[in-house]
């Protein structure tokens, strides 16, 4: 269709997006289907911060805001930088946007010329090298093996980088492996962008607070403090604070970046929800034992899911550091038959077929950038992942 713009030809939707729509339209029809493909915890948000979202609104604080963010919530936001990470921010360094999707698409869409290149750790989210290309960039796509917990090795990011390469785009926890850098591991990787002055990295600490055994988080400008005036560190209220239908994202990084974004969201979403903004104040600000009470369910679920994913005929799942994934390796089943008469031949068959077969709805690892592998989400009742467990070692076993 020639109607279509030639940027937007270059991308496709969001996979983990589709593979839940079809998950739902499943159910809708009747069909017994546990959808484990959308990345959203299954608590709901803590009763406070509803509270000051329900006070905001009686108070009448339901008119524009700055484009990108309330001088409050700019100023907590700072609060937590300097609190959990170190870092010091002025409130002309923060941005808000709706959501972190939309803050990563802002810096892209604002720094990214034709020609240049960004490095895409895979496996990587599915949103980022569509965002590189619709900016009409290149994402330069580099494997982090599975012998190396799925994270990026210092020496194969010095064989990436060019004069064109632009940004690194990290991800820590990971979505979708759930593989979180120590402070040595991301250590040897700003040591070699120590050597690149040219190249920017954006971080994305989605799931900084979910994490378990006694991982300690650090973000890259908090390891190499001569990299602060490169980077932009990324973030949000959707996981923490289980605020995902919110859509509040926020960055902090140099002030030039940050007005450059603020100009682009001024020319398409202006502001964020105003109600949703003065609710993420008090997550920043509030009480936070609720996340520890979280991450001690959620720690439990994703021990249940390990073992017995590993139980399964042909599976392999890694332990991960963080987040709310597991990205098993299911090689073990390439090549077989499954009771449909089908021969799965890629990640994308296999789970094609156990949503088939099962009604367990998992995405697979091709849209993340890696094969064969598939992605879980645990943040799904304890009983119903103990069930979909279960199908996903019956499907395993069926196959011939």
């Amino acid at each position: 269709m020639g109607f279509i713009s030639d940027s937007l030809n270059r991308i496709q939707p969001s996979a983990t997006i589709a593979i839940s729509n079809k998950a739902m339209q499943l159910k809708a029809e009747g069909r017994d289907v546990i959808g484990l493909a959308a990345g959203e915890p299954d608590f709901d948000t803590p009763q406070n911060i509803k509270d000051a979202a329900i006070r905001a609104i009686q108070a009448g604080k339901t008119k524009y805001t700055p484009v990108d963010g309330i001088p409050e919530l700019k100023k907590a936001i700072a609060d937590k930088f300097k609190r959990e990470n170190g870092l010091d921010y002025k409130t002309s360094q923060v941005t808000v946007g709706s959501g972190g999707k939309q803050v990563l698409f802002n810096a892209l869409m604002a720094t990214v010329n034709p020609g240049d290149e960004v490095i895409v750790p895979a496996p990587y989210w599915v949103s980022y090298p569509d965002i590189v290309m619709l900016a009409g960039g290149t994402p330069v796509f580099v494997d982090g093996r599975p012998e190396n917990g799925f994270k990026l090795q210092a020496a194969d990011l010095a064989k990436v980088i060019t004069p064109r390469t632009k940004w690194l785009i990290l991800n820590s926890p990971s979505n979708p492996s759930g593989a979180a850098y120590t402070r040595a591991e991301l250590k040897a990787l700003t040591d070699v962008l120590l050597q690149h002055p040219h190249v920017w990295v954006l971080t994305d600490d989605m799931y900084e607070h979910l994490v378990y055994d006694d991982f300690q988080f650090t973000t890259p400008a908090q390891v190499e403090p001569r990299l602060y005036d490169r980077t932009l560190t990324m973030n949000g209220v959707s996981k923490s604070y289980c605020m995902t239908g919110w859509r509040i994202g926020y960055a902090a990084g140099p002030e030039q970046l940050i007005k450059a974004m603020a100009k682009l969201q001024s020319q398409s979403t202006s502001n964020p929800s105003s109600i949703a903004q003065w609710a993420a104040v008090e997550a920043l600000n509030g009480p936070q034992d609720f996340i520890a009470a979280n991450n001690k369910v959620f720690k439990q679920r994703r021990d249940l899911v390990v073992a017995m994913l590993n139980q399964a005929r042909g599976l392999s799942c890694p332990t991960p550091e963080g987040a709310f994934y597991v990205y098993p390796s299911c090689a073990g089943c390439i090549g077989k038959t499954a009771p449909s008469g089908t021969v799965i031949r890629t990640d994308e068959d296999f789970v094609t077929e156990l949503l088939a077969a099962e009604g367990v709805a998992a995405v697979h690892g091709a849209a993340f950038g890696m094969s064969p592998f598939f992605r879980i989400s645990y943040a799904t009742a304890t009983e119903v992942l103990e069930d979909a467990c279960k199908r996903i070692q019956r499907f395993c076993g069926n196959l011939r």
